[in-house]
């Protein structure tokens, strides 16, 4: 058990990225039957909440960062990387922070962008790798968009119950409120906010903000009447490389579509299209798991956030659709036998996918503080763990390192669930309905005014504060949360706590 409860074996770091190799699945190394009974072991829920676990304060296992005072806690490289794999990552951080340019430019190696985009760069909504946040009334919405899509559309065969849904027909699958010089941007998103009170058993209301979301001064005439609007805001970036490595069994093991244990709990898995073949892997990314692998996360952003073609997105015109001639006319960045023919090369895709890949989890605050752990007893009694997984073990990896066989924490499970009417955007994605929503880590969800600034949470950021969060939930987490409206000020005080240290 000593040697399984060690963050990291003696791995080699690997070689410096050769053009192409983050297109490849993960190498994984098979546990043997030791290993498995050894992790399970590991991984069994906590009996004693007096104390902290072994090796708690690492959430990212041997990744794991120290926390630095300014707000660059979440912008560290993993804290296991060998210095010759370093200037990967500064590499693609240089790539990530720096400002895309329009076509045609002097700067050759910047231009492409758009010609209908929501950012100039990946640091634009992703701040300091952190969180985005809900724009103000004067403000555009660089880290807030708005997706679009209508009834109708064809069923890949291969992925099962996957729903019927299709891209607005002259806006697209991304509502872009950015546009080149000559090109006329597509409008502005809209937020109604009421106020909703809400009052706790003890008597303290908390009140809570219901968003309505619309379209003004639209640029190509009206949108579909059937259109379905979803907002999201930029999620922070820390670990994804660790829940990639999570073994997808692990995962799977979870998946409760039929509620057969009758805990009121329903996961399920995001089966989407993966990989420039298309083939069916289980969703890790986005709010609704609509992307498996970083990589594929990483294309998708270059394209419809900016406007810039990738290997798996080779149109230089980004999210611009039929309808929108101007945009597909106009001066693109590809130059053939430049760059690939791409607007972002193909080791400039893999240099960015490891960057994100490799941003360090930091380290547990106060894990030993007794409020913490009462708030961490209170957090498991409430149901909160049915769908925030505390812990995992990731697979052993070839060529990965940091990611390889890592104890990490990040409270997820990665699957999908019916989140009630409250949350529901109404607009399935993949197989994702409606009001079913990927449950998010809560790694790092403390230091999220010390990095963005805000406690802005969930998909759009309408919770003000971890408590508003909470009461949000609805659905499967109904209980979870009545069980949370329940508790006296000293336990809710103790749960808030807990989540802060994360």
């Amino acid at each position: 058990m000593r040697r399984v409860l060690t963050i990291v074996l003696a791995v080699a770091g690997g070689p410096a990225l050769a053009q192409g190799p983050e297109d490849m699945p993960l190498q994984v190394i098979p546990r043997t039957a030791a290993e498995t009974a050894r992790i399970a072991r590991v991984l069994a829920a906590p009996q004693d909440f007096s104390k902290a676990e072994m090796f708690e304060a690492k959430s990212g296992g041997a990744a794991s960062v120290r926390v630095r005072p300014g707000a660059d806690a979440f912008s560290q490289f993993s804290g296991n990387m060998a210095f010759d794999r370093q200037m990967n990552f500064n590499l693609g951080n240089a790539l990530f922070t720096k400002a895309w340019v329009p076509s045609p430019a002097s700067t050759l190696a910047s231009d492409g962008l758009g010609p209908l985009f929501n950012a100039r760069g990946c640091q634009d909504c992703h701040l300091k790798d952190g969180r985005g946040h809900v724009p103000g009334p004067q403000e555009s919405a660089v880290s807030m968009f708005l997706r679009l899509s209508v009834p109708g559309g064809g069923n890949p065969a291969e992925i099962k119950d996957w729903l019927a849904t299709q891209d607005e027909p002259t806006y697209g699958g991304q509502f872009q409120d950015f546009a080149a010089t000559g090109i006329a941007s597509e409008g502005r998103m809209v937020i109604d906010y009421t106020e909703v009170p809400v009052t706790l058993a003890d008597g303290s209301v908390v009140s809570l903000r219901a968003p309505r979301y619309s379209v003004a001064d639209l640029g190509y005439g009206p949108m579909a009447s059937d259109v379905m609007l979803s907002p999201r805001i930029a999620p922070q970036m820390i670990g994804l490389g660790l829940l990639e490595a999570i073994p997808e069994a692990d995962i799977l093991a979870q998946v409760d579509e039929e509620d057969a244990d009758g805990d009121g709990i329903s996961g399920r898995a995001s089966m989407v299209p993966a990989g420039a073949d298309g083939a069916p892997m289980l969703g890790r990314f986005g709010f609704k798991g609509g992307k498996a692998a970083i990589r594929d996360q990483s294309a998708a952003a270059f394209q419809g956030d900016m406007g810039l073609s990738t290997a798996l997105h080779t149109d230089p015109w980004g999210d611009c659709t039929a309808a929108q001639t101007a945009c597909r006319a106009a001066i693109s960045g590809q130059e053939p036998g430049v760059r690939d023919g791409l607007e972002v090369d193909h080791q400039s895709l893999d240099l960015v996918t490891f960057y994100a890949r490799n941003l360090g989890v930091p380290e547990r605050r106060g894990v030993d503080d007794p409020q913490i752990l009462r708030g961490k007893q209170v957090f498991y009694d409430s149901g909160c763990t049915s769908c925030h997984t505390p812990k995992y073990v990731t697979d052993r990896l070839k060529d990965q390192p940091e990611q390889s066989f890592q104890l990490i924490w990040p409270y997820t499970d990665l699957l999908l669930h019916d989140m009630g009417p409250g949350l529901a955007d109404n607009r399935p994605e993949g197989r994702a309905t409606g009001s079913e929503w990927k449950t998010p880590p809560l790694w790092g969800i403390g230091l999220t005014a010390h990095v963005s600034g805000h406690t802005e949470f969930l998909h759009d950021g309408r919770a003000r504060n971890l408590l508003e969060a909470v009461l949000w939930h609805g659905g499967e987490a109904q209980a979870s949360r009545d069980a949370v409206v329940a508790l006296p000020k000293d336990d809710r005080d103790a749960i808030i706590a807990f989540l802060e240290s994360l």
